[in-house]
Order: C-alpha cells, then structure tokens, then sequence
C-alpha cells in the first residue's frame, strides 16, 4: 500500500502539488490523468524522492518514505520515468540488469540468476532480439520498453509508470498495457489516454492544476462532470465493453 498524507511538492516558491491525500490499495491498478502539467509526473517522482523538495508524508506497506535508504526504498518502488537516464554505452542486457541492484543482497553470488531474470525480462517486451545492442541506438518506444524491462528485473512490490505508452504503436502499446499488471503487485500509471484508463485501471484519478480533483471507479470518474472543466472540453461518452470518449471543443459562450 502506498499512502500520501497531505503531500506538498514545491520549485521554489511555486507550489506543483497542493496537499494531497491518496491511498493506492496493494493489488489495484490505479491511473493518474488528468492535462499537461497538473501535477501526474510530479506526484510520481515524490514518492521516491525524487526532484523539488516536499511536505507531508509518503507511507509505502506502512513505512515513512523518508525513513529508508535509497536502496531500501528501491526495492520496495520502481519508477519508469518519462525520460528515462538509460547510459548509451551499454548494452540493452546491461542496461536492464541494472535493475537488480536494488536487490542485490538477494542475488549476491547469483550473476546466472539475474542473467535468467534479465533475459526473461527483455523477452516480456519484446527486445530479446536487441539484448546485445547498444542503448545509444534504440529508438524513443524501445527506450521506453527497455525502461519497464529494468523495472521487471527489479521487481519491486509496486510500479510508478509514467505514461508507459508514450513513443509507442498501437500493439506494444496493448502488450505493454497488458503487462502493467504484472510488473508489481501494485501499480501506479500516468496515462493520457482516457479509453486506455477506463478499460485497464481499477481506479483512476484525476488531477487538474496540482490537485486531486476526483478519485474512484473508472465509471465513476470518467464522466463529463468531471472531465469538461478539468479539460476544457464537451465529452461525450460511448457505452460499451469498453468506454470511448469523445472530446469537441465547448460551443462559444459555454466554455
């Protein structure tokens, strides 16, 4: 379980998150939307501890955040970033490899082991074919497979991936939609997408301007009450196995 209690995120004296409380429940699968610049990325990255300073607490399985060592708090939290700091230099094996650091005292003495657990994650994405291949030459969507790929090697109780889909064609984005379930237990995604959010999540919260405007069920949130002043925009819904939305700009006057 990760718990935010009243957690503030500043760039100086400009607030990027206002107090937030949220609970993330062991198991679900929980997406973060909401538009450009709202606090989705920033929100991530202070769990652990990365970028600006910040205020309030961050519980991860009951534990404060700021209580545990980096390699502590790494093998309980993988972070695939939007930009990920991939060193050119190496292979796509080593690379991913680097994802068992966090957990080396439990592979100590075992380089077969992460050497099995690195192959099976690049087969997961589909880079087996590239393990051999240097960073420096993958394009921006193997990149960001080769990131969820470091993330599975590391294994940790939960996942923060910050839109996993991005630089993606539609069927990795569907493969790698589909392993957000079982990189961890627990996993936290910012998406764009709202069809992807409405037809993968348990919960999905929205965030507009450094705030937590709605949380809960996808069919819930996702509705035009919600989305229309977060967004700007008339949405308009589609019923069926899977939701659509529809998005067209407010008439002149309504907006």
């Amino acid at each position: 379980m990760i718990e935010l209690r009243g957690l503030t995120v500043r760039a100086g004296a400009t607030v990027l998150l206002h107090p937030t409380d949220l609970t993330v429940a062991t198991g679900a699968l929980v997406a973060i939307v909401g538009p450009n610049g709202s606090g989705k990325s920033t929100l991530l990255r202070a769990v652990v501890r990365a970028g600006q300073r910040y205020g309030g607490r961050v519980l991860v399985d009951g534990a404060d955040a700021t209580s545990m060592s980096r390699r502590r708090l790494a093998r309980r939290v993988g972070l695939v970033a939007q930009r990920g700091d991939a060193d050119p230099s190496l292979t796509v094996a080593e690379e991913a490899g680097l994802g068992a650091l966090a957990r080396a005292g439990a592979l100590v003495g075992r380089p077969r082991r992460t050497d099995e657990l690195v192959a099976e994650a690049l087969d997961r994405v589909g880079l087996a074919d590239r393990a051999t291949s240097r960073v420096g030459v993958l394009s921006g969507g193997e990149l960001q497979r080769l990131a969820i790929a470091r993330v599975l090697v590391q294994a940790p109780g939960h996942a923060l991936l910050d839109e996993p889909t991005n630089h993606l064609d539609p069927r990795h984005q569907l493969e790698v939609l589909g392993l957000v379930r079982d990189i961890a237990p627990t996993s936290v995604v910012v998406l764009h997408d709202l069809d992807a959010a409405a037809r993968w999540a348990d919960v999905v919260v929205v965030m507009d301007h450094g705030r937590v405007v709605a949380d809960g069920p996808p069919a819930d949130v996702l509705v035009p009450s919600v989305l229309d002043p977060v967004y700007g925009v008339t949405t308009a819904v589609h019923a069926g196995h899977h939701p659509h939305f529809e998005f067209t700009l407010p008439t002149k006057g309504t907006a």
